[in-house]
């Protein structure tokens, strides 16, 4: 029996999250240091993932396949293919970053005492106990759950998995609140718990409908195998009326819009991302919401090929209003991380156009969005959280200046928002331009009004960065110290992986193409033919 490498890469962070919660109250610190080390050897195990995975192989590698419930047929079935490879290693790579950026984030703020009463080691120091080992250890258990949800190839595995890591995230969410919360703690709280409230019942109501689908789809193919229910959808032994598909495929894609999140489903992202800590704000756009896209590209085209065909005409709507809305609310921000929020919605939107044009070059250009976007967004909000800290506010007009006392902290932020923008030679430019290319040569209209994103993309980061760093010092800047050592070690790598992909996308390319293709002859679809005139 060869070893699971995909279990262990998912159990490592999982049994990491149990000794991080039972480290005494006394060790912050070693708590610390253990998450870390828990995450950088789970991203070891991602790269071998990554490293034996073939691109020209099946489409789905290092499987697994156990019993789990034998009355109902649930298994406890693993597979990767190139769209999950890239995303697992993707969610591998950032977790270390959040754990290095929250290095403080959970610990006791000083001028109140402990339910205790007494300090963290014993001492009578006073201040208001905040479970660090809790902060981190749900880190790490979302990022287990991620990596599963990932590699599930048991649809009642995934939905397990996928209402799971709610719970997680309802704690770090409500538990560990952004401390440059303007007004007193009390509000502070009341707005804490208010988006940790409506981030999980938005996600559980989407869940609750996914349940229904789930069961249907079991009543229809008597499995809950991914692999099984597509090899009977092609060789035709499983028949699906047209309505029963159409509402499957309904049921599966709403709560994947939930968590994606489109547009008119998006509204809890904006307050769960400014409410939550900096850390859990990039740990739920760039890793936690891929879910839902990547699931609309492995569950919806695969399970439901021509109820996806149907509803495509409205999902690219849907998809082109999230991405002119949220530019325009980006545009109109006073907030830098409900700025960022609502520049994610819009890339989002990018992200369901391109899986939507049922096209070559549109869904490996969302997959690499999926990707691109994770690393953009985590360098520009984590160097954004490095500037509330130090500032205490997240008021645009409470900076100005910035560069002439913090230069690398600036710059650093300068290249997140660029990347953001989708700047040519960074990494989102290559995922943007593939998905309006493969967007236009299906339907023109669709990719020449997704352009405008582009357009607000640039207004809104451009002003951003002038209205922060650019100008006088304002008062209370003045003062303002540089990135320090830890903080380098949290921008430096992701604005080089940045570049890197932004120059030489080949390594994402050559995995993610391969598995495109199996899913464009799921929905039987071709890229259409560019029409040249004969030469008269």
């Amino acid at each position: 029996m060869s070893f699971p490498l995909l279990t262990a890469t998912a159990a490592l962070p999982a049994i990491g999250a149990i000794a991080t919660a039972a480290v005494p109250a006394a060790r912050r610190t070693a708590a610390k240091w253990l998450a870390l080390a828990v995450s950088l050897a789970t991203l070891v195990l991602a790269g071998l993932v990554f490293a034996r995975f073939e691109p020209g192989g099946d489409r789905y590698q290092l499987t697994e396949s156990h019993a789990w419930i034998k009355d109902f047929g649930v298994r406890y079935e693993l597979g990767v293919d190139g769209i999950g490879v890239a995303l697992l290693a993707l969610t591998a790579l950032l977790i270390p970053f959040v754990v290095l950026a929250g290095w403080h984030d959970a610990d006791p703020s000083p001028g109140s005492r402990p339910r205790s009463g007494r300090g963290d080691a014993g001492g009578t120091t006073p201040y208001h106990w905040r479970p660090t080992q809790g902060f981190f250890a749900l880190i790490l258990m979302v990022e287990a759950m991620v990596i599963l949800s990932f590699v599930a190839t048991d649809v009642f595995l995934f939905y397990i998995l996928f209402e799971a890591m709610l719970i997680p995230m309802y704690f770090l969410i409500g538990g560990f609140g952004d401390r440059a919360h303007a007004g007193s703690d009390e509000n502070a709280a009341a707005q804490r718990s208010y988006a940790a409230v409506k981030f999980l019942l938005y996600n559980l109501a989407g869940g609750l409908i996914m349940l229904a689908a789930v069961i249907g789809l079991y009543v229809v193919a008597g499995t809950f195998s991914l692999s099984e229910i597509a090899e009977a959808r092609a060789n035709g032994s499983l028949e699906m009326a047209t309505s029963t598909e159409r509402w499957l495929f309904l049921g599966f894609f709403f709560a994947f819009a939930v968590k994606a999140p489109l547009w008119p489903l998006h509204t809890w992202l904006p307050n769960a991302m400014g409410e939550a800590t900096t850390p859990v704000a990039v740990l739920i756009t760039a890793v936690v919401d891929k879910v839902g896209t990547f699931a609309m590209l492995r569950f919806c085209l695969q399970l439901f090929p021509e109820a996806s065909k149907w509803a495509t005409p409205v999902i690219l709507v849907l998809a082109l209003i999230s991405i002119v809305y949220g530019a325009l609310l980006a545009v109109g921000q006073r907030d830098i991380k409900r700025l960022i929020a609502y520049a994610s919605i819009s890339h989002f939107g990018f992200i369901v156009l391109g899986i939507f044009a049922m096209t070559s070059q549109g869904q490996s250009g969302a997959t690499l969005y999926m990707v691109n976007h994770g690393l953009s967004t985590a360098a520009l909000m984590l160097v954004a959280g490095f500037l509330i800290t130090r500032r205490g506010s997240r008021l645009i007009s409470d900076y100005g200046g910035v560069q002439k006392v913090a230069p690398v902290l600036a710059g650093t932020f300068l290249i997140g928002g660029l990347a953001t923008l989708s700047l040519p030679g960074l990494a989102p430019f290559v995922s943007e331009f593939l998905v309006l290319v493969g967007a236009f040569s299906a339907y023109p209209v669709v990719g020449i009004i997704a352009t405008v994103g582009i357009v607000l993309a640039a207004l809104y980061v451009l002003v951003l960065y002038q209205r922060t760093m650019t100008g006088p010092v304002r008062e209370g800047i003045g003062g303002m110290p540089d990135l320090k050592v830890r903080e380098l070690a949290v921008a430096l790598p992701l604005i080089a992986l940045l570049i890197f992909l932004g120059v030489f996308p080949q390594p994402l390319t050559e995995v993610v193409n391969p598995a495109v293709q199996h899913t464009m002859h799921d929905v039987q679809k071709k890229d259409p033919q560019p029409e040249v005139e004969a030469a008269k």
